[in-house]
Parts: C-alpha cells; sequence; structure tokens
C-alpha cells in the first residue's frame, strides 16, 4: 500500500498534462501511486498519458460528469493512507511532497496538510497572499481555515493532501455543484479540523482563462452556501469568511447585469466583515464596475494585483 494517492482529474488537458505527471514523477519521494481519472476528454490527453510508462500510474475513464464526480472515483480507486489532489494543468515542485511529510512529522497529530501556491497568470507568477500572521516566519504552522482565507484560500484543488479517514466525517465531494465544488468541502473541513501548512511555495497554480469555473457566467451553478446557514449564525470566522464569497460573487452578479443575483447574495452579508473598498466597490453601478474592472487589467499588466475578494 503507497503512502500517498495522488488523484489527478482531466478534462481536456492535452496541451498541460504532460508537464503535470511529471512534476509528480519528478518527486523526490517515491512511495505514492497516481490515480488519473479521465473524465469524458474530447481532445488528446488520454493519448499524452498513454505515453507515460510506470507501474505507480493508473488510469481511469469515465463519461463526463465533472469534476466532484471525477475526483469522488479516484478516491475510490485509491489504496494510499493520504490522498493528494492535483489538478490536470497544475505542477508541484520536486519536493513537494516531502515538504508534505515535514508536516507531517512537524504536526503528527494533523489530518490535512497543504502548501503555499503561486499563482501563474498572462503576466507572470506571483504569490498566494493569506490573511495569517507570522512574526516568527515560521516554515510550518497550524491554522484556523477560515481566519487564514479572507484574502486566498488557504486549501486548492492540487495543493492540499488529507488523511482518507477525513471522508467519513466530512462527506466526499458534492457532485450537484458544478462551480464552487472545492469552497464546499473546504469549508466543511474548516469546521472540523486545523490545517498544518507550510509557507513555502510548492506548487504552481496555472490561471486558465477558459475553465468552468471561470467561464461560468451563472449564479445558479455556483455555491451558494445555504447548507451553512446554521453553523454561521453561530460562526463568526465561517460568516466572514463566507460573506467575502458572497461579496465577490455580488460583483459577478453586477458586472454580468444580474440584478436578482446581485440582490440575492449582497442581502445575506453583514457590512462589517467587509473593508471600506469592498463596500464601496459594492455600491457602484455596473458600468462603472466595469470600467475599474478594465483598468485592473492594465494593473496586472503592470505587476499590480488585487485579490480575489477586492481586499
Amino acid at each position: 500500500m503507497p503512502k500517498f494517492s495522488v488523484i489527478i482529474t482531466v478534462y481536456n488537458k492535452e496541451n498541460h498534462i504532460a508537464k503535470t505527471l511529471k512534476s509528480v514523477l519528478n518527486q523526490t519521494v517515491s512511495d505514492f501511486e497516481i490515480i488519473v481519472v479521465n473524465d469524458g476528454s474530447t481532445d488528446g490527453s488520454l493519448e499524452v498519458i498513454g505515453q507515460f510508462k510506470d507501474a505507480r500510474l493508473y488510469i481511469f475513464n469515465q463519461k463526463n460528469r465533472g469534476a466532484s464526480a471525477a475526483r469522488n472515483r479516484g478516491i475510490s480507486e485509491a489504496t494510499g493512507k493520504f490522498i493528494a489532489l492535483l489538478d490536470g494543468d497544475d505542477l508541484w515542485m520536486p519536493d513537494y511532497l516531502e515538504e508534505i511529510e515535514g508536516l507531517q512529522q512537524t504536526f503528527p497529530h494533523a489530518k490535512i496538510f497543504a502548501t503555499a501556491v503561486e499563482i501563474g497568470s498572462a503576466s507572470g507568477y506571483y504569490r498566494s497572499k493569506y490573511s495569517f500572521l507570522n512574526p516568527e516566519q515560521k516554515q510550518h504552522l497550524l491554522l484556523d481555515y477560515f481566519t487564514s482565507s479572507y484574502q486566498n484560500t488557504l486549501l486548492t484543488s492540487s495543493s492540499t493532501v488529507v488523511d482518507r479517514a477525513i471522508f467519513d466525517t466530512v462527506g466526499l465531494f458534492d457532485e450537484s455543484i458544478k462551480s464552487g465544488q472545492d469552497t464546499d468541502m473546504w469549508i466543511r473541513i474548516g469546521l472540523q479540523y486545523s490545517i498544518a501548512f507550510s509557507t513555502q511555495q510548492k506548487v504552481r497554480y496555472n490561471f486558465i482563462a477558459n475553465s468552468l469555473a471561470n467561464t461560468t457566467r451563472s449564479l445558479d451553478q455556483k455555491l451558494t452556501f445555504e447548507k451553512f446557514r446554521k453553523e454561521e449564525k453561530s460562526n463568526p470566522k465561517l460568516k466572514k469568511f463566507i460573506d467575502l464569497n458572497r461579496y465577490s460573487f455580488a460583483l459577478k452578479a453586477k458586472l454580468w447585469n444580474d440584478e436578482p443575483g446581485f440582490a440575492r447574495f449582497r442581502e445575506s452579508v453583514d457590512p462589517s466583515n467587509l473593508n471600506r473598498k469592498q463596500r464601496f466597490l459594492l455600491s457602484l453601478n455596473g458600468s462603472s464596475l466595469r470600467a475599474l474592472v478594465r483598468i485592473k487589467g492594465y494593473l496586472e499588466i503592470l505587476g499590480l494585483r488585487l485579490s480575489a475578494f477586492g481586499s
């Protein structure tokens, strides 16, 4: 039985999957299996994957059912104690799993492990920013998911390793959610577990402009957070985290001229959970907001960036 089961979900990643697989096979830690779930790709992804000959690589094909179903299939086929998630267009640094093992040694009772990521865009790579404090500049930290993720999420679908036993507690990925299923899982994890986190950047996340998460223009297909209404009433850290996500969705609705969608998300946000700039952006009309988005694009070309929540 391998220590790690690396779950790679693939849907039309012909131009990326080879580099992703190489980044796993080049790990300094070799005690792993690779479970690739081809979720009904219509391009040459499967042919590219088939060129890799390694006894640790297992390929499973299914009709296109979405990321959640593909990850759940991978988890069901895995035999390792720890599930390491990786998207088919992202990369691990050669010592990623070695860094995860370091976290496991530092926090032997932890169940969730992650490292910092760098994000790739048209203008280059930059470090993801988080909301935790680290005055002593420690490499390994045990963190609360919600308070650490007010700027960007502490967990991603390519930088997270979990003890597979946690799925018996929090459940598998919700296959009814088409966009936002990761956030749904991270909330369920964050409600019950602390995160063993490395501040070292060991994952390269590639922003793909035409991915489902970045092209879905219907809020009906995104996470609504309704299932967490009870918990957020008694958990201010969760409430703020969800309000920041609602704020983000409300801005998207305004950009898309979706007034009912804007009202639905805006009415649930406690203004005290937003900073002054965020409240200002919510007050703008659609045309003014779209003009600022265009300016934001120019700023990113110049190397100046805004976080996902506009902070």
